[in-house]
């Protein structure tokens, strides 16, 4: 049996996390990786020598995932929004006897306002943040990936929803 690699990937403020989170508790014998500690730094500096870094982090992380043989899951979140980006995590990776699920969270741009609102309540983003996810928004509908809107939906029924597709596809 083939072990699984579960990318799930969406606009910042989509869910990602929290329902990678809860799918990777659910799963025995998983692994979870947030692309985003991946690029930890202070300042936060966007250059080619970094996009590289944490390139050759997350890709290096997920190689080791797979190659554990306590490994069953791989549950890996970041938001790549572009075919591009998600291509070249994936040729950096040892997908031999490995199923590759990609998987986009999407919701609608009144859900997705809501939910950075709330987070900049709660001091886990900034105003800059809904300008930033509303420009990507659209480019996650163009990716080769099976979506899931996310809109009214509760975590119960997203995490069925991506279930359902690991283990009936």
């Amino acid at each position: 049996m083939n072990k699984k690699l579960i990318i799930i990937n969406g606009v910042m403020g989509v869910g990602k996390t929290t329902i990678s989170k809860m799918l990777y508790k659910e799963l025995e014998n998983s692994f979870w990786l947030d692309g985003d500690n991946c690029w930890m730094m202070n300042p936060f500096v966007v250059d080619d020598e970094n996009k590289n870094m944490v390139l050759d982090n997350i890709t290096h992380t997920i190689n080791n995932f797979i190659k554990n043989s306590n490994s069953r899951y791989i549950v890996f979140n970041w938001v790549i929004h572009t075919d591009e980006i998600m291509n070249n995590i994936l040729k950096k990776i040892n997908t031999c006897n490995v199923d590759v699920y990609k998987i986009t969270l999407t919701c609608s741009k009144e859900t997705l306002i809501s939910r950075i609102e709330e987070d900049i309540k709660n001091g886990l983003r900034d105003d800059k943040n809904i300008e930033r996810s509303l420009e990507k928004l659209l480019l996650y509908d163009e990716m080769n990936t099976i979506k899931i809107d996310t809109t009214n939906k509760d975590f119960q029924t997203i995490l069925k929803e991506i279930k359902d597709i690991i283990f009936n596809s």
